[in-house]
């Protein structure tokens, strides 16, 4: 499957988007390590194209980081433009 997240990556991810290494539950941080998932099940299923249990989580990712955009831009649109933008995740 995917590569393993471990606590140091995630604190990582969680410093640059929510504001402090411990904040786990900021929409930011959120957004932006299930983008990092997203990315590696993308790399891996490029590899192993009939995986389709890392399919299905790839889709339920995508589902769930959706929600909380969409959360995201109703609550406050300027931190939602500014986060799509950092992650390139928008067109």
């Amino acid at each position: 499957m995917a590569t393993y997240l471990g606590k140091e990556k995630m604190e990582e991810i969680f410093a640059e988007y929510g504001g402090d290494s411990k904040n786990t539950g900021s929409t930011e941080g959120q957004i932006a390590l299930f983008t990092y998932r997203i990315q590696s099940l993308s790399k891996h299923l490029n590899e192993y194209k009939k995986d389709h249990s890392c399919r299905r989580s790839l889709l339920r990712l995508v589902g769930k980081r959706r929600q909380l955009l969409n959360y995201l831009a109703k609550k406050d649109i300027n931190k939602y433009r500014a986060l799509t933008e950092k992650l390139g995740i928008r067109k």
